[in-house]
Parts: structure tokens; C-alpha cells; sequence
């Protein structure tokens, strides 16, 4: 598999650690992000600790694995390539094609037959047949469309304003590395990948019936990334569209977005005691640039919308668990937790005025616990600006940070 790529490295060190542990290994996602490159790399891992491995590799989106749809026929398949005196691994890519999958790797896993390590894009039922049938049994990685540090490498810019402009537009599917950054070639492109997403991983595999509704969901949340959601809210929307649609459909619908990994559900939490409340939930997208594919790219009304988006997937690249903060009647944009440690974070375009100020600020001043606390803005900043202890940072050196860690600004 003479495939060139650009190396992921913060997947990779974070899978290594498992590569020949009894464990299920399985990297989630949205569809094009480039799960299939990293087990690519994986297999070039695994040859480099172990030359002599059997390796057994299965795309099933490729026309010579067309007759592996179902448990039983993947089961025949990986026994008859199986090797004896050698150390068996089998990597399968977008697992979810394959009917009744979690009994094979069950099996497979029981007999100690070979080490295993999978990629799939959807959420519930990966979560689902997984948990029920390998609980305990298996491990989830997490990848995302590129870091603003990977877009840098993946396009050969500097770290510059311009650049993180290009990322904030454009976002981070890896595969622009072929098309170029031309705005409308990304777009066109773009434009497809929204359309194989919705109609593959959304349409097709939850059954959705009304694809006219769908499609003005999406775009609903392309024009609210960041928003307070409820269905009273949607419900407003749908009636000035002439659309009636139930509240419980409307709530399907988005379970199947984030099934599918397109969008992300940030629910809110209380800062005292961390109360999970059902509603006021917001949602940032897989991508920005798939975001702008569908809404136009209006920098001026739109920089705080992105801005927030990617403070968000930054976070969570980072495996913290983020909410929306309440304390009061004052939000939090995210408070991020993470190994019992936990991060307070505001976004603003720029601090304009002292009326921004007070807000940004001030919100964060009013909690009470000594967590470290952030306000991210592009402002040009000089160095260690704060206030109150609170820190302010600019958006790219933010997303600069490859791996974060807890004190980095401190």
C-alpha cells in the first residue's frame, strides 16, 4: 500500500500505546476527515514494530470487498488470511457497511485471534452494537477534520492572519490538499462532500423521509452556529418556511446529524455543581468549510459564529468534555473538563468597546472556583495581557497549541 501522506501525528501516539493489546481499537468520525489515511499510517506503525506481522486490510468502500456485507462472510474472510506463527492484525475501514459486524469482532477477540482496529461514521450505531455486544471490550478515538496547525502543514502557509482567515473560511477536510485554495473549487467540492454525508450517512442509514426539511434543518444551524437551540425556536423557523414539522421529528433529525458526526450538541451545565440542563443545547459543525458550503462566508457577520466553532472542535481534539456554562443568569461559552481539571473559555471577535469588555470579563470574574480562565479574541495582544488574573489570547495562537495542557498560558 504504496500510499503518500501527511503524517497525523496526535492520532497516532494516541493509538500506539493499544497497537497488540486485546482491545478493539476504533477511530469515529465524520465521513472524510481522514480516518482512512491514519490507518494507513497505522499500518506503516505496525509494520515498523513488528516486520514480520501478518496484515489484513479491508476497505469496504473498494469494489474487491463488494461480497463483505455481512458478520458471517467477514468472519470466513479474515480466518482463511489468518497466519499461524505470526502476529495477526486486521484493520477495517468504515466497519459500520458490514451487517451484524460486532459478532465477528467478538469472536475474533474471544479466540485471540489477531489485534484489531477499525474506522466508522456513525455514532449511534458503532456506540450501540459496540457497547452492547463488546462492552468493556473496546476503545474509541475520536478524529476531526485538520487542526489549524495541520492545515498549516497540509498547505505550506505560515501562521499569519491571511492564513487563519483561509482556515475560518475554508475549513480543515484533508483532502483540500489536492484541490487547491481556491474558494470555488473548494466549494464545489465541498458542496458534494455535504451531499454524500446527508445522503449516505443521514438520509440512507436513518431513514429520513422528508430530505426537503433536512436540508433546511442544516441550514438553520449553519445560520445559528453557537445559538441557544429549542424546538420553540426551530418551530418559528419552519413556519416562516411554510413548513410544519413535529417537534419530536425535528429532534430525530438532529440525532441523526450528530450520528453522522456532521454537527456537534453542546449541552449547558451549571458552573456550581455541574447540572446538566435538557434545553438551551447549542451545535458547531464538523467543518467549517462544509458550514460556508452552505451559508455563504461573510466574515464580518458571521467571525464570531466561526470563531466559536473552532475554539470548540480545538477543545475537543484535546479530549476535554466541554458544556455551555451557566452561573446565574451569565453563560459561559465553554467550560472545558478534562482528567478532573477544568478550563473556562470566552470568544470574542475583538474587545471593541468597555461594554465588551465588562461582559467578556466579567462573566468569567463571577465564578468562584480558581480554574484557569480565558478570553480568546483576535485583538492584537502584547504579551502576558490580563486582567484579574483572567488571560487573554489570541485566536491563533490558541489554536497554535498542538497539545494542550493545563497551565499553558499561566
Amino acid at each position: 500500500m504504496n500510499t503518500t501522506y501527511i503524517k497525523r501525528p496526535l492520532y497516532i501516539d494516541r493509538i500506539k500505546p493499544f497497537i497488540g493489546k486485546q482491545i478493539i481499537k476504533v477511530l469515529t468520525g465524520q465521513r472524510r476527515v481522514g480516518k482512512s489515511y491514519i490507518l494507513l499510517q497505522l499500518i506503516d506503525e505496525i509494520k515498523l514494530l513488528n516486520p514480520d506481522a501478518n496484515i489484513i486490510y479491508i476497505n469496504i468502500e473498494l469494489h474487491e470487498f463488494d461480497s463483505i456485507r455481512t458478520h458471517e462472510v467477514l468472519y470466513q474472510y479474515v480466518d482463511a488470511k489468518l497466519e499461524s506463527g505470526k502476529q495477526n492484525f486486521l484493520l477495517i475501514d468504515e466497519l459500520q457497511e458490514i451487517k451484524s459486524f460486532e459478532l465477528c469482532l467478538r469472536s475474533l477477540l474471544a479466540e485471540s485471534k489477531c489485534d484489531i482496529i477499525c474506522t466508522g461514521s456513525n455514532a449511534q450505531m458503532l456506540s450501540g452494537e459496540l457497547a452492547t455486544t463488546l462492552s468493556g471490550r473496546h476503545i474509541q478515538f475520536p478524529v476531526y477534520s485538520l487542526s489549524y496547525t495541520e492545515f498549516l502543514e497540509f498547505h505550506a502557509l505560515q501562521n499569519s492572519g491571511e492564513s487563519l482567515v483561509q482556515y475560518l473560511k475554508l475549513g480543515g477536510m484533508p483532502y483540500l490538499v489536492h484541490t487547491g485554495l481556491e474558494p470555488e473549487v473548494v466549494f464545489e467540492y465541498l458542496k458534494n462532500v455535504n451531499s454524500t454525508i446527508l445522503l449516505k450517512d443521514v438520509v440512507a442509514r436513518e431513514n429520513i423521509r422528508n430530505v426537503s426539511f433536512l436540508e433546511n434543518l442544516t441550514a438553520f444551524l449553519a445560520d445559528n452556529v453557537g445559538s441557544n437551540f429549542s424546538a420553540l425556536n426551530i418551530s418559528k423557523y419552519l413556519k416562516s418556511q411554510q413548513q410544519s414539522v413535529p417537534a419530536q421529528t425535528v429532534l430525530n433529525y438532529l440525532r441523526a446529524l450528530t450520528n453522522a458526526f456532521y454537527v456537534h450538541k453542546v449541552q449547558r451545565a451549571n458552573v456550581n455543581g455541574l447540572k446538566i440542563f435538557e434545553v438551551g443545547e447549542k451545535y458547531y459543525f464538523e467543518d467549517l468549510g462544509l458550514r460556508n458550503a452552505i451559508r455563504s462566508f461573510d466574515f464580518r457577520n458571521d467571525v464570531n459564529k466561526l470563531m466559536e466553532n473552532v475554539v470548540y472542535l480545538h477543545l475537543k481534539r484535546n479530549n476535554y468534555n466541554v458544556f455551555v456554562g451557566k452561573i446565574g443568569d451569565k453563560e459561559i461559552d465553554f467550560m472545558a473538563e478534562r482528567n478532573g481539571e477544568r478550563i473556562y473559555l470566552q470568544v470574542a471577535y475583538m474587545l471593541f468597546d468597555q461594554k465588551t469588555i465588562d461582559r467578556e470579563f466579567g462573566n468569567l470574574m463571577s465564578i468562584g472556583d480558581n480554574y484557569p480562565k480565558y478570553v480568546i479574541t483576535m485583538d492584537e495582544i502584547s504579551a502576558g495581557s490580563d486582567f484579574k488574573g483572567i488571560r487573554q489570547v489570541h485566536l491563533r495562537d490558541f489554536l497554535s497549541l498542538q497539545e494542550m495542557k493545563q497551565n499553558e498560558y499561566q
